[in-house]
């Protein structure tokens, strides 16, 4: 059942045959979109395990409501007022003529979650709530090709300790049943050890994806140090979102047990998670381009897996800017070295 596994030609999302990730974002408002779209509306559903989600049209996602699939999924920056990206996306999408047909009317289904970034130093004073046109730049920008770190929904991501960051990874399993994930890192909690030098998802690494750099060497309870995020901003702006997705024909009910298996990736790469203050959600997507299998436990095991090493690589690929309140991990890492 688990056999052998490996990282997918390019290690993101889009190994996922069929799906394209699309980002925009504004230096300015420090702060931007990713969105997740396919050649066809897909299978999806949920689980959410932080106490302070924002959302839009998640209910649809439930395994007893009646709605197939969706067209989009939106991660956005912005809090509650990130969500209107999902309607630039639902707009553009319309006029590429998508969306669910009922009768003469045609509705693009989009759900989206969104992480809080507000007080991250970019200017949040808009005449005109930005981001629809965001949403729908990131959905014309949408290819099996994008960038991590600084980008899209996470250019003003930010962790206890260091910036945060849009990251993925993906794997192929030994049956040819493709996993990855797509996941915005901008928690309470960090996705660094306390000893400053190691990243909690090490053991679950390929290669040098993340650096490299192995485990920490030290073992045992040790003090989590004071969250700079909190220092910095004199309050927490947080929230891990993130999406799954398999080629595997799955049931939205499966899609719903592969989202809340799929949480472990977060508890294993951020420390704390899941907390009161953070919105932690994971969609979960079927293209259903393969036979459906005979359960879902390496699936799971996989996209847990694949959270794990997103969440390590957004923090990785972070990237200094002027103005940031927090250093990258990998600048303060050289700087200490």
């Amino acid at each position: 059942m688990f056999g052998p596994m490996a990282a997918g030609s390019r290690n993101l999302i889009t190994d996922v045959a069929g799906l394209r990730v699309g980002q925009a974002d504004d230096a300015g408002l420090r702060s931007g979109v990713t969105v997740l779209t396919g050649v066809a509306p897909f299978t999806c559903s949920y689980a959410v395990h932080g106490g302070a989600p924002g959302t839009r049209e998640t209910d649809l996602l439930e395994p007893d409501k009646s709605v197939p699939g969706v067209d989009a999924l939106v991660l956005s920056g912005g809090s509650a007022f990130g969500l209107a990206a999902a309607q630039g996306v639902m707009e553009a999408l319309h006029a590429q003529g998508r969306g669910f047909q009922a009768l003469s009317a045609r509705i693009p289904l989009v759900p989206a979650a969104i992480v809080f970034d507000l007080l991250n130093g970019g200017n949040k004073d808009w005449p005109v709530n930005p981001y629809p046109a965001l949403g729908a730049q990131a959905l014309k920008n949408a290819g099996t090709e994008f960038a991590l770190g600084s980008s899209g929904a996470g250019f003003g991501a930010l962790t206890a300790g260091h910036k945060g960051g849009v990251g993925s990874a993906s794997l192929v399993l030994a049956d040819g049943t493709t996993v990855g994930a797509l996941m915005v890192a901008n928690p309470i909690g960090d996705a660094v050890t306390p000893d400053g030098g190691h990243l909690w998802a090490a053991p679950f690494e390929i290669g040098d994806e993340f650096g490299g750099l192995g485990p920490a060497p030290t073992s045992g309870l040790q003090a989590l140090p004071p969250s700079r995020k909190l220092a910095a901003m004199q309050s927490l702006a947080n929230t891990t979102i993130g999406i799954v997705a398999t080629d595997a024909t799955l049931t939205k009910a499966q899609c719903k047990q592969l989202a809340t298996a799929a949480h472990d990736g977060i508890a294993r790469a951020i420390v704390p998670a899941h907390g009161p203050g953070d919105g932690d959600l994971i969609f979960a997507a079927s293209t259903e381009a393969r036979p459906a299998p005979p359960d879902i436990s390496a699936i799971s095991h996989a996209a847990a897996i694949c959270v794990s090493r997103a969440i390590a690589r957004a923090v990785w690929e972070a990237t200094p800017m002027k103005g940031d309140l927090l250093p990258t991990f990998r600048s303060e890492r050289a700087r200490d070295a």
